[in-house]
């Protein structure tokens, strides 16, 4: 009589402490013999993607949901080419990177980002931070025909498994360029040191104007 065997079965993408056992039963020399060595067994057959789907929806809970508009200014030569990349932290200093801005854009296609006087939006997932996001790190890699952005502003919102929805308004205000001040290719808004007075709904605002934003919202 064959004995149940193990089924050779990637786990890789289960959570570590998630037992997942599976049994596949072999033939036996017949079915009387095997009821006298055993008591009635149901057993269910395990596949790959149902494992796959269940790691999937076991990360997906883990994840937050971040949407971003940005604000280029309309000043003359405003928008850019360039790749830019967004760091999101908070208090903690754990952060959500997105290394291609565009690529989380939700406006179409053969939309132009980044464009003199565009309010785009982007939107993604990522590691769940705590809130409110309190610093924005923006960097261009200076690359395209024209390389100089200027930043208006980018507001962000965030929520995801059992949290609340979280907004922050980062006032930029500022070039990131080689060839205009302050010649710069990096700016960074920190106001964590301001986040544990967040009140709980409300808009949280960094930047040169957060104050006046804050009491406008």
């Amino acid at each position: 009589m064959n004995l149940i065997t193990e089924h050779n079965i990637n786990t890789s993408a289960a959570p570590a402490h998630a037992h997942i056992f599976v049994a596949v039963a072999m033939p036996s020399p017949s079915p009387s013999t095997f009821s006298k060595d055993y008591k009635t067994v149901q057993l269910h057959r395990t596949s790959h993607l149902t494992l796959n789907a269940f790691a999937h929806k076991f990360r997906a809970t883990r994840e937050c949901v971040y949407t971003m508009y940005v604000k280029t200014g309309s000043i003359i030569k405003g928008g850019t080419d360039s790749k830019i990349t967004v760091t999101l932290s908070d208090v903690k200093a754990r952060e959500v990177r997105v290394p291609k801005l565009k690529a989380w854009g939700i406006m179409g296609h053969n939309h132009n980002y980044l464009e003199r006087g565009n309010l785009d939006a982007f939107s993604g997932r990522g590691p769940c931070i705590d809130t409110p996001v309190c610093r924005l790190n923006l960097t261009s890699d200076g690359s395209g025909s024209h390389h100089g952005w200027y930043c208006d502003y980018v507001e962000v919102t965030s929520t995801g498994p059992h949290k609340s929805c979280s907004q922050t308004f980062f006032y930029v205000d500022q070039w990131l360029a080689r060839d205009i001040g302050p010649y710069n290719l990096t700016v960074v808004l920190d106001g964590c040191h301001r986040a544990q007075y967040a009140r709980c709904g409300s808009r949280f605002s960094v930047g040169n104007n957060a104050n006046k934003l804050s009491s406008a919202s």
